[in-house]
């Protein structure tokens, strides 16, 4: 019973992390229709960490334990602080959301070969499978792309920004909400000294309130604890791998919301990725270095 219990609690984590995640960039479309991308993520993150103080209060804990403030707070800037930075500012430079998709795809097959001993066939073959399904579905977005190379810079930076975050995040032993609020603090920093050199202006309409309350609370806060738990408890070539469904995620709401339908392309696309998600999370996990 105890087994089932926690075999249905990790589902649910998992789903509503996709499910999150993967209406993220609607949420940031909107932002960023309404605001510079510097001014989205300082108000984003003063959110999260209003909230997370919050919930340090009902916690009656703030900080993560003394000896390892500074690694938490190393993690907490590269994964949280210097990705988002890098992701809006290659959106800005004007990287589709289909090329970002795509870079931030190769992360999974990245991580799997810095973490793994030896590349294991069916593993490897599901994570292909998945990425050649992602260049499916956003097919479209790719072949307007008019590849930018500051843009391309950036989002290649978030692609390791985040590869190399979660592998650091991982280590962290610490509850999910100890060590937040000293990230977003560091991450709100971050942005706070860019402020000289990036243009900072916001209309506050209503989608703005929204987009950012949603971004904010759901995504930084929500999102966030449900991916560190995630870290915590499994494979992170697998967690890494959930980003693939991101997309498919992303085009059914696009679809649901506004309207757009998918082509045959990206239908094949979506069950490609399914297809090598499902090979990921069946093959057994080989022993990892470190």
């Amino acid at each position: 019973m105890f087994m089932r219990s926690s075999s249905l609690t990790s589902q649910a984590a998992t789903s509503g992390f996709v499910l999150l995640w993967g209406s993220a960039a609607i949420f940031s479309r909107l932002g960023l229709d309404n605001a510079s991308p510097i001014a989205l993520l300082i108000v984003r993150f003063g959110v999260a960490l209003v909230a997370l103080l919050l919930v340090g209060l009902f916690r009656r804990r703030w900080l993560p334990d003394a000896d390892s403030r500074k690694t938490v707070m190393f993690t907490g800037l590269i994964l949280i602080g210097a990705y988002s930075v890098c992701y809006f500012q290659a959106m800005a430079e004007g990287v589709t959301p289909g090329l970002i998709a795509t870079i931030m795809g190769i992360q999974p097959i990245l991580t799997l070969c810095i973490v793994e001993r030896r590349m294991q066939g069916t593993r490897l073959l599901g994570l292909v499978i998945a990425l050649a399904g992602l260049i499916l579905l956003v097919w479209r977005s790719l072949a307007a792309s008019h590849l930018p190379l500051s843009g391309i810079v950036f989002a290649l930076g978030a692609l390791l920004c985040m590869t190399f975050g979660a592998i650091m995040q991982k280590k962290v032993l610490q509850h999910p909400a100890q060590v937040l609020p000293l990230q977003y603090a560091v991450s709100l920093a971050l942005c706070a000294l860019l402020l000289p050199v990036k243009a900072f202006h916001i209309d506050f309409t209503l989608h703005f309130w929204i987009s950012v309350l949603f971004l904010g609370v759901m995504i930084s806060v929500v999102a966030q604890l449900l991916l560190y738990r995630l870290l915590s408890a499994g494979s992170i070539v697998n967690v890494t791998s959930l980003f693939y469904l991101v997309p498919v995620i992303t085009a059914v709401l696009d679809y649901l919301l506004l309207g757009n339908a998918l082509p045959w392309s990206g239908m094949m696309g979506m069950l490609a990725i399914l297809l090598g998600i499902m090979l990921v999370f069946r093959t057994p996990r080989l022993k990892t270095s470190g």
